[in-house]
């Protein structure tokens, strides 16, 4: 059975941090866990819930320190994690035409499978629903960043990612009420790989410039090459 926690000297291995680091960080109730008979315990799951929430609210020099961490945690030989591999022109949409939060994740799941990439859009539709509902993934920039809890590759051919843009914001659970027009749909394999590919597009949407390309163009090569170029800066 696969080992569902770390201890307080794994998950500090993980993040890089000491143990008296992480710790303390615990005992804040900044990183979720809760102790034992005594001892520390840290839910796999909840923290990458942690690691996901940390990366949505972080600026590009934090978020290049993330991707430096999770770069590091590989420990066999990997190929860098791009976003302009991950996306392709046939898993680009503009405009979106669903007008609700359950059929706009429909309608990309669907675009994902229709480029090859995702076997079973009703899953992942569902699975997409259920993260949502426990948190929102949208930001106050208007960009979504949709994904399952766990990663799913068992109906992935491949991982991959989606965009789809819509003409006008949709209620998506943002805070302070803002409207969210940018949806990505990340299609992970692993977790690793997962935490990997979300800083790394966290990055690419934080600049303005990314977005205004996305928001003004219905073209996909357009929409890609701005993504491309943006990534060559790193």
């Amino acid at each position: 059975m696969p080992q569902t926690d770390f201890d307080l000297d794994q998950l500090a291995a993980y993040l890089h941090l000491t143990p008296p680091q992480v710790e303390k960080l615990a005992g804040r109730g900044t990183i979720p866990g809760r102790k034992v008979s005594g001892k520390w315990k840290f839910s796999k799951a909840d923290v990458h819930i942690w690691l996901e929430s940390r990366i949505g609210l972080s600026d590009d020099a934090e978020l290049a320190k993330v991707e430096d961490v999770l770069q590091r945690q590989v420990r066999i030989v990997e190929e860098e994690i791009t976003i302009s591999d991950l996306l392709r022109v046939e898993t680009i949409k503009v405009p979106l035409r669903s007008k609700s939060p359950k059929k706009i994740v429909g309608e990309i799941c669907e675009l994902a499978t229709v480029a090859g990439v995702l076997w079973d859009p009703e899953k992942m539709t569902e699975a997409v629903l259920a993260r949502e509902s426990l948190h929102s993934t949208a930001l106050d920039n208007g960009v979504a960043m949709l994904h399952p809890r766990r990663p799913m590759p068992g109906i992935l051919a491949e991982g991959f990612l989606a965009l789809g843009r819509s003409y006008q914001g949709i209620p998506f659970g943002g805070s302070r009420g803002i409207l969210t027009d940018v949806f990505f749909l990340i299609g992970s394999t692993d977790d690793r790989s997962h935490l990997r590919t979300l800083a790394r597009l966290s990055r690419i949407i934080s600049n303005s410039n990314v977005l205004a390309e996305i928001r003004e163009t219905e073209d996909p090569e357009k929409i890609l090459a701005s993504i491309r170029d943006r990534e060559e800066d790193f």
